[in-house]
């Protein structure tokens, strides 16, 4: 098992602002070879999307893996042809820290652990890639980017649609503002989940469907306002599976206020099947019919060009090239721990909204 959560609380206070990476470290780094990454945690995003996609990418290469089970990574290295002793567990951060040919750690793991992984991987020496939602609270974000500082090294998120030129094209409209800005948003994505899954334990998950689906939600509707929301009103929405929601909301809608007068509204549940964004401005509209936040085959249109079509790639192998390319050669990515934390700083505002009934201030300083 990793350090304990005692030594993680403890770990915060001692994180010191921090310093870019060393002229020397950026000099070595920007030599265009591919930069060796390992899985930490090997569940089905790991084995299911991140492994194929790790065969096609250029900048990276799958080196190593950490997991409770070390069958999974045998498997791993077998499949993509490095040493069975590159596969580590939990406690041999030691031995990660050691092994040069780890530039990455991407933690894969449930939302509940990401920060003591993230702190684990930066003091190995590593970058880390950490998935969405970067933390379960907007405290343990700021622990993850002070010890990335304090450590020189560089912090992503895991949100491959930042990467997706689908979800790319709205941000461009967003800036150009062709259709005039975004005024009016409406999105939906959930899926209809009956059984008990890490996903509705608080201590592992953070919370229920907001931290796994709702999070695209809140990106899509940021990157058409190409701003951060000012406020939120929530209310959660009555269980239909009480008896296995116990401990987070089953579903919940929510609005979204910007400082222009825009508004998002949202929903997000694991009780119905539903992916859509709509982003309506007076010249023109973005709109995203299911599936619209899933890995492939995206129905997106727009009122100028129609149904886009950006032919047949991998999200993950996109994200994953574009975030070792810029940690290899010292250029910035947009999926920055900021914007992970953001991300928290809204998800805790709507938890405080559900809690008081009342519309919330958003401040992210």
């Amino acid at each position: 098992m990793s350090p304990s959560r005692r030594s993680f609380l403890g770990s915060l206070g001692g994180l010191a602002a921090g310093c870019a990476l060393a002229p020397a470290l950026r000099a070595a780094e920007s030599s265009g070879k591919p930069l060796g990454l390992a899985l930490c945690g090997l569940g089905s995003y790991s084995n299911g999307e991140l492994s194929p996609a790790l065969l096609e990418t250029k900048n990276v290469k799958l080196v190593a893996a950490i997991t409770g089970t070390r069958e999974k990574g045998v498997k791993l290295a077998k499949l993509h042809g490095f040493d069975e002793a590159n596969v580590y567990s939990y406690d041999q951060w030691d031995k990660v820290a050691a092994n040069k040919a780890i530039d990455i750690v991407y933690v894969v793991t449930p939302p509940g652990i990401h920060a003591q992984n993230v702190l684990d991987a930066f003091g190995a020496g590593k970058h880390v890639i950490c998935e969405k939602p970067m933390a379960t609270s907007v405290a343990e974000c700021d622990a993850m980017i002070a010890a990335g500082k304090k450590a020189g090294k560089r912090l992503a998120i895991g949100y491959r649609l930042h990467y997706d030129p689908y979800h790319q094209e709205l941000v461009r409209l967003a800036k150009t503002q062709e259709f005039g800005p975004f005024m009016k948003m409406t999105t939906a994505n959930g899926f209809t989940l009956r059984r008990k899954v890490w996903r509705i334990e608080k201590k592992l998950a953070g919370g229920g469907a907001l931290l796994d689906m709702g999070v695209y939600s809140i990106q899509a509707c940021c990157m058409a306002a190409d701003a951060n929301p000012v406020s939120v009103l929530a209310k959660e929405l009555p269980k239909t599976m009480p008896e296995l929601y116990t401990e987070v909301e089953e579903a919940m809608e929510f609005r979204l206020e910007f400082a222009n007068g825009a508004v998002a509204d949202v929903w997000t549940g694991y009780n119905d099947n539903r992916a859509l964004f709509h982003a309506e401005a007076a010249k023109g509209w973005f709109k995203g019919e299911r599936p619209v936040f899933s890995y492939r085959n995206l129905n997106i249109s727009t009122s100028a060009k129609g149904k886009l079509d950006f032919g047949v790639f991998r999200q993950q192998q996109r994200h994953m090239d574009a975030v070792a390319a810029a940690f290899r050669d010292g250029t910035e990515v947009t999926c920055t721990g900021e914007v992970g934390r953001r991300d928290m700083v809204i998800v805790e505002g709507i938890y405080e909204s559900l809690r008081t009934g009342k519309k919330v201030g958003l401040k992210y300083s």
